[in-house]
């Protein structure tokens, strides 16, 4: 529903409705409809300056000489519109989401941190990781096993594998995108019917007859790189990681992976640092032993074993499926203790799961309880929806002792507060109120909850 009302709200113009659900709803700023066609060309083709820098600033994308960027461009109804995509400097989705897992994935790549294996190829090295390569490809996941099974560097002299193509192939197996110069596609498509991707392959045949049917249709435009992107909830890259969170748990799938011992409560999970180290700024600090944790040797000779306080094994095992595949399945009974870990452990992702469970349990005896949680824990979208529900039973919350007091320490909350400024709880109500009215009918609807909510705060001495 969001996400169609945000194609809606690009093609009328209505920034403050796209504002509204990227920022409090978390609505995906790079979604594709059933075109394959994104909000930010909606906002060119429609003409929407203001609407279109929006997007931009918030990590729309729009590379030229790519087959979006062409089409944002030739879309475009004006000149200032192109003149804005002209100057397009990519700005990541991570700047709204620090701890976005796709970029994260892009960054362990680059940046190659604990990386156990190093391909060579043709003179030029790529550092990666062979935990990653087996869960994403059961070719890379046999050849680590037999024929460069304990080999720290792998050298890769066929003529016919081209380096670039390389490169892009390690993108998609870690990212699940890939971005290739168009006279590198052929070379593309032959490592990976090599390495047995066929879904990378049939996406390589399918995104170059789609730009060579649009290069034909449109004069002047030029697509010059290839960009493959998973579709919308796309569950095969988290999937394949989530298989690395499986290896943590049962002994004998371990040894094939470079590990680190976590310990609570007797039990052991051995997880890989690169993927703790880059997920949580907390595990960073541990693992750099910045806090001093006391660290006991580890069997066999293997790494020490770090012992974590206050937390069961099961709700250890929801961070770890987390911090591997970017989800975990959560119930609303065990939502609020994962939650309090998460916060503890600077998983803002992990936060946001937590908070779309909760949400699943709104009621009217429930509502105002999510909603203090939702506040104290900075949910804001979780924060959100208990206002909106709010805003629809408002006429039943106004007899309920917990929502008058919610009300009270709102009106309290704000500094200085004279007699007629608003209240932050009121006026969210007061706004989702107002957004339900569509037709004539649902007027005098909205007018009657607005007048059980102006009544509750006349009897309370609140006036804003």
């Amino acid at each position: 529903m969001d996400t169609s009302d945000l194609f809606v709200s690009c093609r009328k113009g209505d920034v403050g409705r796209v504002r509204y659900l990227l920022e409090q709803r978390d609505v995906e700023v790079n979604v594709r409809d059933k075109w394959d066609s994104t909000p930010l060309y909606y906002a060119c083709l429609c003409g929407h300056e203001e609407l279109v820098l929006y997007l931009l600033a918030n990590g729309a994308r729009c590379e030229a000489n790519t087959f979006d960027g062409e089409r944002c461009l030739y879309g475009a109804l004006s000149d200032p519109i192109r003149r804005a995509l002209r100057d397009y400097k990519q700005v990541t989705a991570s700047c709204r989401r620090r701890d976005y897992y796709d970029d994260f994935l892009q960054r362990l790549l680059e940046q190659g941190l604990h990386s156990d294996v190093v391909f060579v190829v043709h003179g030029k090295p790529f550092r990666a990781h062979r935990c990653v390569l087996g869960a994403r490809s059961a070719y890379f996941a046999n050849m680590l096993d037999t024929k460069w099974k304990g080999k720290s560097v792998v050298v890769l002299r066929h003529p016919l594998i081209n380096p670039v193509a390389f490169g892009a192939l390690l993108q998609y197996l870690y990212t699940g995108r890939l971005d290739i110069g168009v006279e590198h596609v052929s070379d593309c498509e032959r490592l990976a019917k090599q390495c047995q991707l066929w879904d990378l392959l049939s996406d390589l045949e399918a995104k170059c007859e789609k730009v060579s049917e649009f290069v034909a249709s449109k004069p002047g435009t030029c697509v010059k790189v290839l960009t493959i992107e998973p579709p919308p909830a796309d569950p095969r890259l988290r999937e394949d990681m989530a298989l690395l969170a499986d290896c943590a748990l049962p002994p004998e799938l371990r040894a094939q992976f470079l590990v680190w011992p976590w310990t609570m409560a007797g039990c052991s999970f051995l997880c890989h640092k690169a993927f703790f180290r880059g997920r949580s700024d907390y595990f960073r600090a541990l693992l750099d032993d910045h806090f001093r944790e006391s660290e006991e040797p580890g069997t066999s000779g293997g790494p020490p074993a770090i012992t974590l306080h206050g937390i069961s094994p099961d709700i250890f095992t929801h961070v770890l499926y987390y911090v591997y595949s970017d989800h975990t399945e959560l119930s609303p009974e065990v939502a609020y203790d994962v939650l309090s870990v998460a916060d503890m452990y600077l998983l803002p992702g992990l936060k946001r799961l937590c908070g779309r469970s909760l949400a699943q349990v709104l009621d009217e005896d429930s509502v105002v309880g999510v909603w203090r949680v939702a506040k104290l824990f900075r949910l804001a979208r979780l924060e959100d929806q208990c206002t909106e529900y709010m805003a629809k039973v408002v006429e039943k919350l106004v007899e309920r002792e917990d929502f008058v007091e919610a009300v009270k320490e709102e009106a309290a909350a704000v500094a200085a507060r004279q007699e007629t400024d608003s209240i932050p709880l009121v006026d969210d109500i007061r706004f989702h109120v107002a957004s339900t009215v569509q037709t004539y009918s649902a007027i005098e609807e909205a007018q009657q909850r607005l007048r059980a909510l102006e009544d509750l705060l006349v009897s309370i001495g609140l006036d804003c």
